[in-house]
């Protein structure tokens, strides 16, 4: 391999002598070193590269489907780049074709409209242009200001382009890898520069199933998500992981700014979601209410619907409530009972599968009445 240093490197594991001999005569200077200048160094100790392993290619695979076309920029060698566009039908195709340790990094598509594309263009500074023919054939070049409207006028016939900014942070990939060997390990002396997709994906590395995390939470969204922040990345609780309880709003469980403690229920390292449960460490109360089967109480009615009413059966505003079919009603209160009006019901069956309280007024009419447990 030729380094950037224009130094050419070679490896064995075979004695070498007469090569170097024949290398000296040649005028040339062989030197020994200890170790493959390619291994990966990261400047940061704590830098974690990012492999194009499995879980790339499965979040690859994910991005086309949701994108319908992504762009994979591969540079294989310094100032040396080939760009892919990707459709769900070619990803395996251009992956056998990409270069050994190639750097790769994963662009939203080009935009169709090339007039955009070309308003996008700065004032000033150094940009790559990638853009598309009609043939499909993908060209990009690395400009500045000097050379922006000779650029331009090659886009004329181009049915999509886009511009990226040379400069670090300005423009970032969706997210990035690198190719390992097909040993799975990462040889290569590239070191790219981490997106926010892949310090997640850093992050998402050191978590596991079944982890007990503590958050703060950040957003209780409309459609009843529940986002918490959890060592800088953004995880969820959907409505049932809030509570055992119940309750009408997420707000009743949680507010923002709260810290909470949760169980990690998954790692999808593909969509990069982490789903958690406040529940998984609370106690469940359903068996201790599998307990009071045949126990007596008087709770108010809080709903009533064609086939019966709902009753409240604890004193407590999270309570739980049991349903009292029409056929357990009492007769004389069928007709008159209102919302708010207290009634004697007794325990007669807990479905802990579907976690549903049936009561009977009926039954506890013939029963000794007890008051609130």
């Amino acid at each position: 391999m030729v380094g950037w240093d224009q130094y050419l490197y070679l490896g064995s594991n075979l004695p070498c002598e007469t090569a170097l001999a024949r290398t000296r005569t040649l005028g040339l200077f062989p030197e020994r070193i200890d170790a493959s200048p390619y291994d990966f160094a990261p400047d940061d100790a704590a830098y974690v590269q990012r492999p194009a392993d499995a879980d790339f290619w499965a979040r690859l695979h994910w991005t086309v489907s949701s994108h319908r076309a992504v762009f994979l920029e591969e540079v294989f060698a310094a100032n040396a780049s080939r760009w892919h566009r990707l459709t769900r039908n070619n990803i395996e195709t251009v992956r056998g074709q990409l270069a050994p340790r190639s750097q790769l990094a994963v662009w939203p598509d080009l935009l169709t409209d090339v007039d955009t594309a070309v308003a996008a263009l700065p004032g000033e500074g150094l940009v790559e242009i990638v853009w598309e023919d009609e043939d499909g054939q993908i060209t990009s070049m690395v400009v500045d200001e000097t050379q922006f409207a000779a650029v331009t006028s090659q886009l004329a016939g181009a049915r999509a382009a886009g511009v990226v900014s040379m400069y670090a942070g300005e423009d970032l990939p969706l997210f990035t890898a690198v190719l390992p060997d097909s040993d799975g390990v990462l040889r290569a002396r590239w070191q790219t520069e981490p997106t926010p997709s892949d310090r997640d994906w850093a992050f998402l590395k050191t978590l596991r199933r079944g982890q007990v995390v503590t958050g703060t939470v950040t957003t209780i969204a409309s459609f009843g998500v529940t986002f918490v922040d959890i060592g800088g990345f953004t995880a969820m609780t959907n409505l049932p992981e809030l509570s055992w309880r119940p309750f009408d709003h997420p707000s009743d469980v949680v507010s923002v700014g709260q810290e909470v403690t949760a169980e990690i229920l998954d790692v999808d390292m593909v969509r990069e979601r982490v789903p958690l449960s406040l529940r998984a460490l609370q106690e469940d109360p359903w068996p201790q209410m599998a307990q009071r089967i045949g126990q007596v109480v008087i709770g108010p009615v809080t709903k009533i619907v064609p086939f019966g009413v709902f009753v409240r059966i604890e004193d407590r505003e999270d309570s739980f409530q049991g349903l009292v079919h029409t056929s357990e009603l009492d007769e004389s209160s069928r007709d008159v009972v209102e919302v708010g009006n207290a009634l004697t019901v007794k325990f007669i069956d807990v479905d802990l599968a579907r976690r549903r309280i049936v009561l009977s007024h009926v039954q506890a009419l013939t029963s000794t009445t007890d008051g609130w447990p």
